[in-house]
């Protein structure tokens, strides 16, 4: 893939994993909405780092590493977004935290974090629009 398919293929499938998010939500899947919603902005990070870089993203998960391997600029309020949300990934996939997390899942508490999901995705789209590419 060159450089365009490459981001395209991380917004597109980002596009697909916001669907899915609120498809899981709407289930009551809560924690798998929450994991989902970190896979949304993970791709959208990954999609800022090859725009800025020109290169394949690297395969880490933590978000505001992401973001700032990618070189955006961040405020603390988006850091503090961005960490909150990684836990997620971490929360869902392993069983020492698994079912603590499960039980944190109510749906005030997804709705809450899907609305910063939603901030935190519209703060991308908005960066890739302007982001020239490497």
């Amino acid at each position: 893939m060159d450089t365009r398919e490459l981001i395209n293929y991380w917004i597109e499938t980002s596009d697909r994993d916001y669907a899915t998010m609120h498809n899981l939500y709407q289930s009551g899947d809560y924690h798998w909405a929450l994991f989902m919603g970190h896979l949304v902005l993970e791709k959208l990070l990954k999609a800022c780092y090859v725009t800025t870089t020109g290169n394949h993203a690297p395969r880490i998960h933590d978000l505001l590493r992401l973001a700032e391997t990618s070189q955006l600029q961040i405020d603390e309020k988006m850091a503090d977004h961005l960490d909150i949300i990684t836990t997620f990934n971490i929360s869902a996939r392993y069983p020492d935290f698994k079912q603590t997390f499960y039980k944190k899942c109510t749906r005030d508490f997804a709705y809450e974090n899907i609305r910063r999901i939603e901030e935190v995705r519209m703060w991308l789209k908005d960066i890739l629009q302007t982001l020239p590419e490497k």
